[in-house]
C-alpha cells in the first residue's frame, strides 16, 4: 500500500468511527508500527484534517471535514454522470436519494470547468425504463442481510410458480433493465443461483453468518455468471 492510499484509508478509517479508536487499534488494521502511524496522523492534521487525540484515549475526526477542489477529467466525469444517472433510473428508492446525494457532494468540491462538464455530460444513460415488478421483501433487508452476511432462508418461486424453500448465502444485488437479482450460494443446490426478488416471497435471517470473505464470493459468483444464464 502506498503512503497516499494509507492516508486516505486511515481518513475514512477514522470517519467510519464514532468513538474515538487507539492508535494500536489503527495501526493494527493498517499493518504499519504505531510510530508510522503517528507521523501518518500529524500529516493529516497538517493537511487540514479535523483530528483529536488524547493520551489513553485515542484519536476521533470531528465533525467539518471540507474536502479541497476535486479534479476528475472530462471522461472520468462523464463516466461519473452515466453511472449515477444509470442508478437514478434503475435502482430503488434508498439507491436513488443516495445517487442525488453523492451527485450533488461531487458537484460541490468540483472546479469550474469541471462543474460545467457535469451539468452538459457527453453521455447519456437512456430513456427511464419500465415499473420494476414489486418485492414482497424489501430491497433493504436484502442489502443489510448481504452486509451482515447473514444466511437467509427464503420462500421462493420459479418462473412456473413452482415454490421451493432454500437457505441462500445473499451475495450481490444485481439491477437489471427489467428485474432485480439477489445473487447468492444455494445451500440446497450447493452452487450460486440468482434469485429475482419479486418472486422472493418471504425471506428470513436464520440467526447465522456465512463463512469467509464476500469479496471472494462475489468473484466466484461472478466467474459463475460468465459460463450460465443468470436466471
Amino acid at each position: 500500500m502506498s503512503r497516499t492510499t494509507r492516508l486516505l484509508t486511515l481518513l475514512e478509517m477514522l470517519r467510519s468511527r464514532r468513538v474515538p479508536v487507539t492508535a494500536y487499534e489503527l495501526a493494527s488494521e493498517l499493518d504499519v508500527s504505531e510510530r508510522t502511524l503517528y507521523r501518518d496522523i500529524a500529516t493529516l492534521i497538517d493537511q487540514g484534517a479535523p483530528i483529536h487525540g488524547e493520551a489513553g484515549i485515542g484519536y476521533v475526526l470531528k465533525p467539518g471535514l471540507f474536502l479541497p477542489p476535486l479534479m476528475l477529467s472530462e471522461d472520468e466525469i462523464d463516466a461519473v454522470v452515466l453511472g449515477l444517472r444509470y442508478v437514478d433510473q434503475r435502482g430503488d428508492d434508498v439507491l436513488r436519494k443516495a445517487a442525488a446525494q453523492a451527485l450533488a457532494k461531487i458537484d460541490a468540491v468540483l472546479n469550474a470547468s469541471g462543474k460545467d462538464a457535469m451539468r452538459a455530460p457527453t453521455v447519456s444513460s437512456g430513456p427511464p425504463v419500465q415499473e420494476f415488478p414489486v418485492n414482497a421483501v424489501p430491497l433493504t433487508s436484502l442489502r443489510a442481510a448481504i452486509r451482515g452476511q447473514c444466511k437467509l432462508r427464503i420462500a421462493y418461486l420459479d418462473a412456473q410458480g413452482e415454490p421451493s424453500n432454500r437457505v441462500v448465502w445473499p451475495v450481490v444485488l444485481g439491477f437489471l433493465d427489467n428485474v432485480r437479482i439477489l445473487g447468492a450460494w444455494c445451500e440446497k443446490r450447493q452452487d450460486f443461483r440468482s434469485f429475482r426478488t419479486d418472486r422472493i416471497a418471504a425471506a428470513d435471517e436464520t440467526g447465522e453468518r456465512y463463512p469467509g470473505a464476500r469479496s471472494v464470493l462475489i468473484s466466484r459468483y461472478r466467474a459463475h455468471l460468465a459460463k450460465s444464464t443468470p436466471w
